[in-house]
């Protein structure tokens, strides 16, 4: 609810504050005299989009502060939570600041805040409805969210987006799928071709780098052979072995008469010939090694080989060629399990496509079924207002499934019996669409509260009896919440529990909009005003009183 507005420097008003009332506030004034740029202060400092320029003239900013009672509801709780704002007294103090050069700054409880968190914020404060408010009851766009909301609908929604999130993952999965299957069916011979050659081989990571050392190990062994044999002859016991051996044998048999002069060369003998047995061992390991059938070197060249020219012509690394190979069964794998797994996927599609089709069909049975009480409830609020010859149809037409369903809603009218029904906003004049979006407003709010509702000349081209229904039913809609109407009809204006008149005054040659709060006289006065016209008279005075009186 709207608790207080203050105003500065914006358009032609310097300072104005109001303080709003529970119940029916309304607002009157001459043509011109500013009404609008109240609502268009409000839209501002609500983030609404509206006038490039708003600064008074002269002034260096203007600024806009609207309190407003903290919202109730999950959405309220979660978009406060989410910006950050204290709302511990209760209340949201909405400030911003437009600049002479076209600057805006915005705060709410005094953090700052940007336009769209102060967008998404009105949307829970306030709805502002005219004869030509595309944001709101006369956008076919958004006739299917009002059903909705006017049924209480969200748990057949939620299931209905919630099957259509799974179809539609269901139906990716699957396109996906077939594009897999199709990209291997084009490589499948180039795959069972592949696989055969690297199965066959099955090269290892390693194995080149070890066949190449067995392979140049193979081909130098014919020309090192000879001179290893020769070593090793020559450290045989019929060469250095033997001579050591006798020499050792006989220092130690002339050891006993040397007196130890002879005890380190012998040590010294031994160690040598202890080492040339290591030597003798090493040199035998390494012609042993070098002992190799022919058949086995062209064994080993001819997989060197096999393996080099598989990674030439798959382009990758010799030692990356198992990996490559594991790819491209996986590969072969999935091409030739394929048909099962789409078969799998064809499933989950038609039971998702069923899941949903059930939900969508409960939710247009749904729709269906609020749309004809709405319907019930719009003949009994057009009676009131003068239009019982007047047909509301809320149409719930099939159109392309979706997250939402697969219903397109409209609501349309025939203002006379017999004529065709069509959009609301195109066959209704304008007397009959202000009532039209009255009643459909009562209907549609009929247990919500909290929000603030303004109605900008909704009564305009209705009078007399007319105008007094719509007055009454703008007053029933404000009996339990707060409405703010801007109207040039004395019957509505009489109706009201608050009243301001809305005036210009010439200030040092400057024009500036004020806005007065009018006591019984001064009101009686003002519907007089509204009903002769700037002459007040007597008799006019007199029908105030009466309108007033009820």
């Amino acid at each position: 609810m709207l608790r207080h507005l203050d105003i500065r420097d914006m358009l032609i008003i310097d300072r104005l504050e109001l303080s709003f009332q529970p119940g029916l506030n309304v607002l009157t004034g001459e043509t011109g005299a500013g009404k609008s740029i109240l609502l268009d202060s409000l839209g501002f400092v609500l983030g609404w989009r509206g006038r490039a320029e708003l600064v008074r003239a002269g002034a260096k900013q203007g600024e806009v502060i609207a309190v407003f009672d903290v919202p109730q509801g999950p959405v309220a709780e979660a978009l406060i939570l989410e910006a950050g704002i204290d709302v511990s007294d209760n209340e949201l103090i909405l400030r911003r600041i437009n600049t002479a050069d076209g600057r805006k700054t915005a705060w709410v409880n005094d953090r700052r805040v940007s336009g769209d968190v102060l967008r998404r914020l009105s949307e829970l404060l306030i709805e502002l409805h005219g004869q030509h408010d595309d944001r709101g009851l006369l956008n076919p766009r958004g006739h299917r969210v009002l059903l909705d909301t006017f049924g209480t609908l969200d748990g057949k929604l939620s299931k209905t987006r919630t099957a259509w999130k799974t179809l539609a993952a269901t139906r990716k999965a699957l396109a996906a799928a077939q594009a897999e299957q199709a990209a291997l069916k084009s490589e499948e011979e180039f795959l069972r071709h592949a696989v055969g050659e690297l199965d066959k081989i099955r090269p290892e990571a390693g194995e080149e780098a070890k066949l190449d050392a067995e392979r140049r190990l193979m081909q130098s062994a014919e020309k090192i052979s000879g001179d290893i044999s020769k070593a090793h002859q020559a450290m045989s016991y019929d060469a250095a072995e033997g001579a050591l051996t006798d020499a050792l044998r006989w220092l130690e048999g002339a050891a006993d008469k040397a007196d130890g002069r002879l005890d380190a060369p012998i040590e010294g003998l031994n160690r040598t010939l202890n080492e040339l047995a290591d030597a003798q061992s090493g040199v035998e390991e390494c012609m042993d090694a070098l002992r190799f059938n022919p058949h086995e070197l062209e064994g080993i060249e001819e997989r060197l080989f096999a393996i080099r020219g598989l990674a030439r012509k798959h382009n990758v690394l010799a030692d990356d060629l198992g990996d490559f190979a594991d790819d491209l069964r996986s590969k072969l794998k999935a091409l030739d399990g394929g048909a099962d797994d789409l078969f799998r996927l064809e499933q989950d599609l038609k039971d998702a496509e069923t899941r949903y089709s059930t939900a969508a069909d409960a939710l247009t049975r749904a729709r269906q079924s609020a749309a004809k009480e709405l319907d019930s409830l719009m003949g009994a609020e057009l009676a009131p207002l003068k239009m019982e010859r007047a047909v509301f149809v809320t149409v719930v037409a099939p159109c392309d499934g979706g997250p939402d369903g697969q219903d397109a809603v409209s609501f349309t009218v025939a203002t006379n019996p017999g004529a065709p029904a069509g959009p609301l906003n195109k066959i209704a004049s304008g007397g009959e669409l202000s009532r039209f979006l009255l009643a459909l407003k009562v209907c549609l709010t009929r247990d919500q509260s909290g929000v603030t509702m303004i109605f900008d000349e909704i009564d305009r081209g209705v009078g007399g009896a007319t105008a007094d229904a719509v007055g009454r039913r703008l007053k029933a809609l404000a009996a339990d919440g707060q409405v703010l109407v801007v109207t040039h009809s004395p019957q509505v204006a009489a109706l009201g529990a608050h009243h301001w008149r809305v005036a210009k005054r010439v200030e040092k040659d400057m024009t500036l909009s004020e806005v007065v709060p009018l006591v019984a006289q001064d009101r009686i006065d003002e519907i007089a005003r509204m009903l002769s016209g700037d002459s007040i008279t007597d008799p006019a005075r007199e029908a105030a009183k009466a309108l007033l009186n009820g």
